[in-house]
């Protein structure tokens, strides 16, 4: 079947393709990635937290909204040098990939110089850039993309019509105007949700129509099972069942099959059987777990394990070494900052 690359679906219609027999949805979802992706490689990236915690916003999953008392402690905003040694151990380790995040309604002018250091220091090191910084403007979409930035990553999280039973900070209408910015400026686009919110699945097909909906399909669409924390006001809500979870990872790959689909948060709640599901429905890229980064030269983690059995390769990423910055200069960061970040939200 030829993959079909479509910007007019109605939720009627995707509510019918997560209707199709497991079996069948799956089989047409891995039959249309084959035709766009080494059905055997998956793209693997690191997260990193620059700011963790006091986050201003409502979220209602979010751990380090400071709204919620999970317990996290606040914390200031790394130095460049260290954010550069955690993405040169992330590089060792096989990312290609490096994500930065830092969450507030809109970054200050007075702390994009050190982000845009952040960011050129980053692919100084030959890996691909992203980052997540809550809404931009016109001209900081232009700033981060002159500074070298390959992804922004600005998540939709769930369909229009649930959307506000768990933000209220932010707009629907934000977060596209802010994907509108990043489109523009020529970076790349990766954008995505959350599942099992308590929504229905009338709100998991919405998700899926307004990306795949947009003029252009996101590089990158992370599906995040959400993570549920005591203390947030969703910490009682009910698991979704894993198989409506790799449907969402079938349609999403259907629906956009040009794109990488992340399998993302939750994914360490998950046993192996139901990881290669996901990669069979479609999923081709995730993040690293910690373990890779904190133990010296592992030679095994989970990670590589999964991937031995299952046969599958890190997808490579290839940089102009022309493009490298070997001496890039790096000046001290200020402390005089109010960025705040939310780990588990837009990944």
């Amino acid at each position: 079947m030829a993959a079909e690359l479509r910007h007019d679906w109605t939720v009627e219609q995707v509510n019918g393709l997560f209707q199709r027999p497991f079996m069948d949805l799956v089989f047409m979802a891995q039959s249309i990635h084959r035709q766009h992706f080494d059905p055997n490689q998956v793209q693997v990236s690191t997260l990193l937290s620059i700011k963790t915690g006091a986050c201003p916003e409502d979220c209602k999953y979010c751990p380090q909204s400071a709204r919620y008392d999970t317990g996290l402690e606040k914390e200031r905003l790394l130095e460049v040098e260290k954010v550069l040694t955690e993405a040169k151990k992330a590089k060792a380790a096989g990312s290609t990939r490096f994500c930065m995040g830092a969450a507030w309604k809109n970054p200050k002018d007075r702390d994009l110089p050190y982000i845009e250091e952040m960011v050129k220091g980053v692919k100084a090191l030959g890996l691909e850039s992203c980052m997540t910084l809550g809404m931009l403007n016109e001209d900081q979409a232009g700033r981060l993309a002159d500074a070298g930035l390959d992804y922004y990553n600005h998540n939709l999280d769930t369909s229009p019509e649930y959307y506000d039973q768990i933000i209220t900070t932010r707009t629907y209408q934000d977060r596209l105007d802010t994907l509108d910015h990043v489109r523009n400026s020529g970076m790349k686009v990766c954008s995505g949700g959350i599942v099992g919110l308590g929504e229905s699945a009338n709100d998991r097909s919405g998700l899926l129509v307004q990306l795949a909906n947009m003029p252009k399909h996101p590089e990158s669409v992370p599906i995040n099972k959400l993570v549920k924390v005591q203390g947030t006001p969703l910490e009682n809500v009910d698991d979704l069942d894993e198989f409506e979870f790799i449907r969402t990872i079938a349609v999403a790959r259907i629906m956009m099959p040009q794109s990488h689909v992340r399998l993302s948060a939750g994914r360490e709640k998950m046993n192996e059987q139901t990881q290669a599901l996901c990669f069979m429905a479609g999923a081709n890229s995730i993040f690293y777990g910690c373990k890779l980064l904190t133990t010296p030269n592992p030679e095994e983690n989970a990670d590589m394990k999964l991937f031995n059995k299952l046969g599958i390769n890190r997808e490579q990423y290839h940089v102009d070494p022309t493009e490298l910055e070997a001496d890039l200069p790096l000046g001290p960061v200020t402390q005089d900052t109010d960025l705040f970040y939310d780990a588990t939200r837009a990944r």
